[in-house]
């Protein structure tokens, strides 16, 4: 059986830029990357214009355990500044602007990809590594 716990932050084996299996190949998306005891979160749209600078390119950092935190605030289990690391917004047109608390830095994603993005959390495809213990 696996449960689903949320311990304080453990290191876990860096992983690869991922997006939420509910997001189709073509779509920009939230994108995230688990980083040890860290969780780093972009949008996938800023890679895509070959305008723009990689070295530049915006990436919100939280530790594993506000990321855990934020999950659940966005699937409603929580409060909706429960995780003190990231603010999310939702605009009138359905856009959804994700902010830094500590840097102010944003992210701004349609409707279509963080929705998409909320059907991956609700499916667990976001739950850090260092969160899940195997239980029998």
């Amino acid at each position: 059986m696996i449960s689903i716990n949320r311990p304080a932050a453990r290191a876990a084996v860096p992983s690869s830029w991922f997006k939420a299996s509910f997001s189709s190949n073509a779509a920009s998306c939230v994108e995230v990357r688990f980083d040890g005891a860290v969780v780093h979160i972009r949008d996938s749209k800023y890679g895509r214009d070959p305008a723009n600078d990689p070295e530049r390119e915006p990436i919100i950092t939280i530790p594993c355990d506000q990321w855990e935190r934020f999950l659940d605030q966005v699937t409603g289990q929580a409060g909706t500044r429960a995780n003190g690391a990231l603010d999310v917004e939702t605009t009138a047109d359905g856009t959804t602007i994700l902010r830094a608390t500590k840097t102010d830095l944003q992210l701004t994603f349609t409707a279509d990809e963080w929705n998409a993005f909320l059907g991956g959390v609700r499916a667990h495809e976001f739950t850090h590594p260092a969160s899940v213990i195997l239980t029998t």
